[in-house]
């Protein structure tokens, strides 16, 4: 016998004492409780020989195991009337089984499993006191959006130009509606100020324009400025790693021409954020979680998505037929306009268009920078239009300068290329 034929027997043996050790820790005062760490080692280890000899010992294993796990609860339900130990030791079983064959899939399963049980408290805690049933039912909309019509919708792509794809675009709006209900909670959960940042980056990595929309009616109701602004500029400065992730995707030989000009913007923006949230003021930070209560809307807003959604794919619309119209030379002018709506559509037009030899290096570089230039002018705009005056200047006197040495970066790019 080989140490590779060890470890899946180590690896179960580890997960059953680790969750034995979890499950002792968390009995207090005494309690009697069904299983200990001994006996979820055997249970796991149990798991990955029955795996060793058949898919039916396995069947036979998690019945007798059950049968027991029955008899110790009844022993042990005046004391603690809870099945969580019970459950757990069903999984660790199962994840002695998987042991077997998927080794690191077991581990990894088994963190999840003992962060579940250790984090017993906390997640008590912010089921009854954070999550409300207005968010609960959300949240019920949410996945049937997600695993219930978004798998009906055919994945091809239809309407004029080919820019029309069911799945796609529904996936757009399950994914702004799942960030808006995440940032909606980690509000809740965190306090205005700590989850304004948090939401910011989440949405960033959706629509940085539709965050800093949000960010700006969230600035009149909930007071809280410097927080809404800061929010606003890391869901600009996610747009930078999100552009490096799409253009390495299209065309790498691009990216290596891009990626310093990219690290420029980001980095100033970051800069920024970081002086405009007051993490170096003590006062405020002292204070990250203490602030008004978050607005009553409700968190799942499916109006804007599908809206966000449509402008999107107009802008696509309209991004395709400049380059049909005008040819695909003009890069500039086809992602400038592209970048109206979002910066994305327009750098990635550009990056297809080099990788596919329409246009030269020079030409993608500026088309990249002209898409977050339109961008950013669209942005200025929905930030003084949703949050007023002191917000859209604040929110401008950050964003501007990054933007600009991102574009002073691209073009000297551009003329060296």
């Amino acid at each position: 016998m080989t140490v590779d034929d060890m470890l899946p027997f180590v690896s179960s043996l580890a997960i059953g004492l680790l969750v034995g050790f979890e499950r002792e820790r968390s009995q207090r005062g005494g309690v009697r409780q069904a299983a200990g760490s001994r006996t979820f080692a055997l249970v796991a280890l149990s798991g990955t020989l029955a795996a060793a000899f058949d898919t039916w010992v396995i069947a036979g294993g998690l019945i007798a195991v059950g049968g027991l796990l029955v008899v110790g609860y009844r022993r042990t339900s005046a004391d603690d009337p809870g099945a969580t130990t019970e459950l757990a030791a069903l999984a660790t079983f199962l994840l002695g089984a998987l042991a077997w064959t998927e080794t690191a899939l077991a581990a990894g399963l088994a963190i999840i499993v003992i962060v579940l049980l250790s984090a017993k408290g906390r997640i008590h805690s912010f089921a009854r006191n954070v999550v409300t049933d207005v968010e609960v039912e959300d949240a019920i909309r949410f996945l049937v959006m997600a695993f219930v019509v978004l798998p009906l919708l055919p994945s091809r792509d239809v309407g004029p130009y080919g820019a029309l794809n069911p799945e796609r675009i529904w996936q757009l709006v399950v994914v702004l509606t799942g960030i808006s209900w995440a940032g909606y909670i980690a509000t809740r959960a965190l306090g205005v100020r700590r989850g304004l940042l948090i939401a910011g980056v989440a949405g960033g990595f959706i629509s940085a324009t539709a965050t800093t929309a949000s960010m700006g009616r969230l600035s009149r109701t909930s007071g809280q400025l410097r927080a809404t602004v800061a929010g606003a500029y890391l869901a600009s400065a996610v747009t930078f790693a999100q552009l490096a992730g799409i253009v390495a995707v299209a065309d790498r030989e691009l990216l290596v021409h891009l990626w310093p000009a990219l690290v420029a913007g980001a980095g100033t923006l970051l800069v920024i954020a970081a002086v405009s949230s007051g993490w170096h003021d003590p006062e405020v930070a002292g204070d990250a979680t203490v602030g008004p209560d978050p607005p009553a809307d409700r968190p799942f807003g499916l109006r804007p998505a599908l809206l966000l959604a449509g402008v999107l794919t107009l802008a696509l619309l309209v991004g395709r037929w400049v380059v049909d119209i005008i040819g695909p030379k003009a890069t500039m002018l086809a992602s400038g306009a592209a970048g109206l709506a979002d910066a994305h559509a327009g750098a990635l037009a550009a990056a297809t268009l080099h990788q596919q030899g329409q246009v030269d290096l020079s030409s993608a570089l500026l088309g990249v920078g002209a898409s977050l230039s339109t961008n950013t002018v669209v942005k200025c705009v929905l930030a003084f239009t949703a949050g007023g005056h002191q917000f859209g200047w604040r929110f401008c006197a950050g964003v501007v300068p990054a933007f600009a040495v991102f574009v002073v970066v691209v073009v000297h790019a551009a003329a060296a290329a």
